[in-house]
């Protein structure tokens, strides 16, 4: 009789006691586990420390549209975390989205957190907060709960502050950059 072993995952301690032979009990040492980014193994409190002291925590599902990758037409649900470095035409409803400097997302998005270093295009509300850095482009139908625009970062488009329904006036992109700047400042 032959005996399987799985193609992935951790083998049964028993697998071969059927054939009188003993599996290894050991845990195979840290220089002997394959590092997934190249880099030797380290424990993860350190990072997620740091993940928690930049901003919103991540975690969960994330998905990440790497540079050159073009996304297009889909809608985009259950995923904690959307990180764009290419180009993404969607509808989303998430946690957390950031868009690398030379990411481009368009569509509409509904989000708690939102950071832009790239471009956005479309519908978004952000229902916490959101940050529009230096290189960073939002244009479109904008919603928000707190705003911070760094030096440099473009708004434009119907803007209004709050999400709530009827919460908040729709502001012009200078007044939204300008209350923004006086929030940094």
């Amino acid at each position: 009789m032959a005996v399987q072993t799985p193609f992935f995952g951790k083998r049964d301690g028993n697998a071969f006691s059927s054939r009188g032979v003993a599996a290894p009990t050991a845990p195979e040492p840290a220089s002997v586990r394959p590092a997934v980014t190249g880099t030797p193994l380290a424990s993860p409190a350190p990072a997620a420390a740091a993940a928690r002291a930049s901003g919103p925590a991540e975690g969960g599902s994330k998905l990440t549209v790497g540079p050159n990758i073009k996304l297009k037409g889909v809608e985009i649900t259950d995923c904690d975390t959307l990180v764009v470095e290419g180009t993404v035409e969607a509808t989303m409803d998430s946690r957390v989205i950031q868009i690398a400097e030379q990411g481009a997302f368009k569509g509409s998005a509904e989000i708690d957190f939102a950071e832009i270093h790239g471009a956005f295009d479309g519908s978004l509300t952000v229902r916490q907060k959101l940050v529009i850095h230096g290189t960073g482009r939002v244009s479109g139908k904008i919603r928000y709960g707190k705003l911070v625009v760094e030096e440099g970062g473009q708004l434009c488009g119907e803007v209004q502050v709050g999400v709530g329904s009827g919460a908040g006036r729709p502001t012009s992109a200078a007044d939204a950059q300008d209350s923004a700047a006086v929030a940094v400042a």
